[in-house]
C-alpha cells in the first residue's frame, strides 16, 4: 500500500475527492414536513410544498433531502416528531396545521420554522403578529373572511336561522372561528349551535347531538371534523341537514358547497418561503402571509341528499361543480 507523504500531494488528492462529489450531495439541503393528521386538504398542502420547492430549484433525491411524517391526529405523537426533526438538525421543519406547528414551536427556537394551514398563528402563539417575527417562525395562514362564510350558508339554505357546528376543542384555530362566529351570526339572524368532538372517532356522534336543533351544518378546517368527514356526511343525508364547508376538499367528500382556499396553492406559496430561507434569507425577516386565491365548489348531488336544491346562480357562480 502506498502512502501520500508529501502535503503538497495530500492537498492535491482532498482536492480531487471534493471535486468527485456530486454538486447536488455537496449542496444539499434537508426539510422534514411534519401534519396534525392526514386528510385531503392538509395532503394537497403537503404536495404543494413539495412543488413550490421544486419551481424554485430544490428537488428530491438531487440537492434536497425530505422527510414527512404525520401525527395521525395525536398531540403527544406532534410532539415527539417534533423533537425527532430536531435532533436531525433540518434545514428547515415545515408543519402543517396548528397542533403540529405549536409542538415544533415549542420544541426549537433556532432551526427555521415555516407553518402552513394554521388559521391564527398569532392566537396559536406561533407569531407575535403577521409583521415579521424577528424569531425563527414565519409561514402560510389559512384564515378566511367569516363574512364571506355565512354569506355563502345563506345563499345555500336562505331559511336557516339555527348553525350547527362540530369543532374539537383542544384546537386553537377551531376555537377562534367558533368565539367569531358566535359574535357574527347574530348581526345575519342567526345563532350557533355547538356540539365538540375531541376525537375524530366523536365527530359522528356530535353531529348527531345537533339533530333537530340546527338547520344547516357549517364545518371549519377543525383537523379532527375534515379527517372524519364522511361520519358528518352521513347524518346530513339521514336527517336532511345541508353541509356547508370552509374546505373545497370537503366538496367531493360530501359538503354541499365550500367557498375556500386551494390547498394545493397554498402549499406552492408555502414551499417558496421554504426556499427563500434554503437560499439565506432568514424566517424572522419574512412576514407571514395569507393566501388570496378562494374558490367556490358546490356539489348539487350531495345538496340532494340533504334534502335542498342549489340555486342556478350558485352553481352558475361555482369555479368547480362536483357531480
Amino acid at each position: 500500500m502506498n502512502f501520500i507523504k508529501s502535503p503538497k500531494m495530500l492537498i492535491g488528492a482532498m482536492a480531487l475527492a471534493c471535486a468527485l462529489v456530486p454538486p447536488a450531495m455537496a449542496q444539499q439541503k434537508s426539510v422534514a414536513i411534519t401534519a396534525i393528521v392526514e386528510h385531503p386538504a392538509l395532503d394537497a398542502v403537503r404536495d404543494g410544498v413539495k412543488e413550490g420547492l421544486a419551481s424554485a430549484g430544490f428537488e428530491e433525491g438531487k440537492n434536497l433531502k425530505w422527510q414527512y411524517q404525520s401525527a395521525q391526529g395525536n398531540t403527544g405523537t406532534a410532539a415527539q416528531i417534533a423533537r425527532k426533526f430536531v435532533g436531525d438538525k433540518s434545514d428547515v421543519i415545515v408543519a402543517i396545521a396548528t397542533p403540529s406547528a405549536q409542538a415544533v414551536v415549542a420544541a426549537t427556537k433556532s432551526i427555521p420554522l415555516v407553518y402552513s394551514a394554521v388559521t391564527d398563528p398569532v392566537a396559536a402563539k406561533l407569531v407575535p403578529s403577521m409583521a415579521a417575527s424577528g424569531t425563527n417562525v414565519t409561514g402560510v395562514s389559512d384564515m378566511l373572511e367569516l363574512d364571506k362564510q355565512v354569506d355563502l350558508i345563506k345563499r345555500v339554505s336562505p331559511n336557516a336561522k339555527r348553525v350547527g357546528i362540530v369543532y374539537n376543542p383542544g384546537e386553537a384555530n377551531s376555537v377562534v372561528v367558533i368565539q367569531q362566529l358566535r359574535e357574527l351570526l347574530p348581526k345575519h339572524g342567526m345563532s350557533l349551535v355547538e356540539a365538540a368532538a375531541p376525537r375524530s372517532v366523536d365527530v359522528g356522534s356530535a353531529a348527531r347531538s345537533l339533530i333537530g336543533k340546527v338547520d344547516v351544518f357549517y364545518t371549519n378546517t377543525d383537523n379532527n371534523v375534515v379527517s372524519a368527514y364522511e361520519s358528518l356526511v352521513k347524518v346530513g343525508m339521514d336527517a336532511k341537514i345541508p353541509l356547508v364547508a370552509a374546505d373545497t376538499d370537503s366538496v367531493a367528500r360530501g359538503a354541499v358547497a365550500a367557498y375556500g382556499i386551494d390547498y394545493r396553492s397554498l402549499g406552492v406559496q408555502t414551499g417558496q418561503i421554504v426556499a427563500r430561507i434554503l437560499k439565506g434569507e432568514q424566517p424572522g425577516t419574512i412576514p407571514s402571509e395569507t393566501s388570496s386565491k378562494l374558490e367556490l365548489h358546490v356539489n348539487p348531488s350531495a345538496a340532494q341528499k340533504q334534502g335542498i336544491t342549489l340555486s342556478d346562480e350558485l352553481v352558475k357562480s361555482a369555479s368547480k361543480v362536483v357531480q
